[in-house]
């Protein structure tokens, strides 16, 4: 298979977005055994994954720069070291060392989609980029997916420091396969270009000037929010309301991230299909609000089908839409403005992601109910389709 082959490149962008997603999710993953370890609260892992998604903000500010500065492939080694980095400095049991740790997942986690974005857009076909973007952001409910069976099975056998420095082996792994294509990705001929204040702020104002584009990432600041609530609360919420065992609830959790995957595949070909990505939005998004309301009622006497129900619909719409959102980007920002306006996009998508687990800590803390707190999640549900609704208003034709 050509090193430049759509089929290739969209392969190793899917392996690379899996194991920079199962390095930011396989400590909540892991929630009540690292609260147990540091002699804490689980519902702090809240904050834990606030502090992964600042990082993320800041680097994915940069990213379109830092693409264009190193090229895409090198800038995935560097999103890949990072999560190795992360992963290793997390295996102390210091707090300090922890947060620093966090910051590192999400720099790493922050550059990776700008580059994926850099090289889908170079080397697949326009006519199926909702499709193909949904194929490779299939990798974070995968990463999700791995973190959630593997991890909590290895925490329990031997240790969370364990299930932490298998994600290091494999992040390490990834940045070695990567340096084949490198060479081919990066043309050794292009002058790298030099790092200024308007490029680190580009990516944000091309957003913030584009009506659609603007509410297209806050919309995506609202889902994003719902989608990190629900990835980093679900395992703690099963323990401890619905007297699931942690491996019970790593299962759960699997099973949703599989739904996130599905979901994005089948939201990512309805897009190309309709030829209308924020329709396509709107709707998950009113499946969304429905199945988050629906959390909000679960109690003791609910059946296990149930709840794995409801949690496999939100799981399908709020992990699921990740890929019609990218695509979008890229299409109203045209080929040479792709990896700028992903970075921009995900400045505003990160920052719903750091939003979303520190308000619901901070509900919890006043109501002490996981399921009564995901009110929060349905507020934020709701006002994501309004704001989808105003981008399919003010669309415009793509850039060219």
């Amino acid at each position: 298979m050509p090193l430049t082959s759509a089929s290739f490149v969209v392969v190793a962008m899917l392996v690379a977005q899996t194991i920079v997603s199962m390095g930011t999710l396989t400590l909540p993953s892991i929630a009540p055994a690292l609260a147990r370890a540091f002699e804490v609260d689980a519902s702090a892992i809240g904050y834990q994954i606030s502090i992964v998604y600042a990082g993320a903000m800041a680097s994915a500010a940069l990213g379109g720069s830092v693409v264009q500065r190193i090229g895409a492939g090198r800038t995935t080694q560097t999103a890949l070291a990072a999560i190795a980095a992360g992963m290793a400095l997390g295996t102390s049991a210091n707090i300090a060392a922890l947060m620093i740790a966090s910051l590192l997942l999400g720099l790493g986690y922050g550059l990776s989609n700008p580059a994926a974005a850099e090289l889908l857009v170079r080397y697949t076909p326009a006519s199926r980029r909702n499709l193909i973007f949904s194929l490779k952001q299939t990798g974070v409910p995968l990463g999700g997916m791995a973190a959630a069976m593997v991890a909590p099975g290895i925490a329990s056998t031997f240790g969370w420091r364990a299930a932490l420095l298998l994600v290091t082996a494999l992040a390490i792994a990834m940045v070695v396969l990567l340096q084949f294509p490198r060479s081919r990705w990066d043309a050794p001929g292009d002058e790298p270009v030099p790092l200024s204040w308007a490029q680190v702020f580009g990516g944000i104002s091309l957003i913030w000037r584009e009506p659609s584009l603007r509410y297209l990432s806050l919309m995506a600041l609202c889902f994003a929010a719902v989608q990190l609530c629900l990835m980093t609360f679900t395992v703690t919420l099963l323990v401890a309301e619905s007297g699931y065992s942690l491996v019970r609830a790593g299962l759960v959790l699997s099973v949703v991230q599989f739904a996130g995957a599905i979901g994005r595949i089948a939201w990512g070909w309805a897009a190309d299909r309709t030829r209308s990505s924020t329709a396509v939005l709107i709707a998950l998004g009113a499946i969304m609000l429905a199945a988050t309301l629906a959390v909000t009622r679960i109690d003791a006497g609910w059946r296990a089908a149930w709840i794995l129900f409801v949690f496999v619909a939100m799981g399908s719409t709020a992990i699921g839409w990740n890929g019609v959102f990218l695509a979008e980007v890229a299409r109203l920002a045209s080929t040479s403005h792709a990896s700028t306006a992903t970075g921009g996009a995900l400045f505003f998508t990160f920052a719903g992601v750091l939003l979303g687990p520190s308000a619901f800590a901070a509900v919890y803390g006043r109501l002490q109910s996981y399921t009564g707190t995901f009110v929060v999640a349905a507020i934020l549900a709701a006002t994501g389709i309004g704001l989808a609704a105003l981008s399919r208003a003010f669309r415009t034709p793509p850039r060219n």
